[in-house]
């Protein structure tokens, strides 16, 4: 199973400020930037308010980090793991359950992450920066995949036959499958169920189609 962003871990004044530090970054703002945009006064994640002029370390109120998460849309297991030195070693991408994935806005028309719905997990770094995650509930999918496990759903990745895909339908139906064949006309896959047949979607009822390229199973 994935492990998600543990929050149990000794907090150093170090370690608190290179995560406000890190939030700034990944938000594209600086420590002033970032204090701004949750409403609070520039200087507040500043270097200079670390540390007092008698030399004593300064910490951050449980207030400005709150208000900084809210304003950044982070949660506070990946704030976490912000304060962590192994934080480059991972990937922040968005999931959602694949009960889900058939909702109405939960992907745009190229078949990325859009709307409500969606959380974060942390998983092993990846090249495409559009990838997501697809969290598996229920035994519909087994034995490939389990409750409870996560695939990797990337819309950058070359398709060949045998691949496992995800396929969304212009109805909205959201299909994971392998692919036999695909032509001009037509996609064929074999969906992961065992009791479903081999399914043909004509081209022009496909909305997109993405390559599984890790589970964590």
């Amino acid at each position: 199973m994935v492990r998600q962003a543990n929050a149990q871990r000794i907090l150093t004044h170090d370690r608190i400020w290179v995560a406000l530090d890190r939030l700034a970054e990944h938000a594209g703002l600086s420590p002033s930037g970032l204090a701004k945009r949750a409403g609070l006064d520039p200087t507040t994640f500043n270097r200079s308010k670390r540390v007092t002029p008698d030399g004593r370390e300064r910490w951050p109120s449980t207030e400005s980090i709150a208000k900084a998460l809210a304003a950044t849309g982070t949660s506070l297991d990946r704030f976490a793991r912000l304060t962590g030195d192994d934080s480059g070693e991972v990937r922040w991408v968005p999931l959602i359950d694949i009960t889900a994935a058939s909702a109405s806005g939960a992907f745009d028309e190229s078949g990325f992450p859009s709307g409500k719905g969606w959380t974060e997990i942390a998983l092993p770094t990846a090249e495409d920066s559009r990838i997501f995650a697809l969290g598996i509930s229920g035994h519909v999918l087994a034995p490939v995949y389990r409750d409870g496990d996560v695939v990797l759903v990337s819309p950058g990745t070359p398709i060949r036959k045998g691949d496992r895909v995800v396929v969304k339908t212009t109805a909205g139906d959201v299909t994971v499958a392998t692919l036999k064949r695909r032509t001009a006309k037509a996609l064929h896959v074999q969906p992961l169920e065992a009791e479903k047949p081999g399914r043909t979607i004509a081209a022009c009822d496909i909305g997109w189609i993405a390559r599984i390229v890790w589970a964590s199973q």
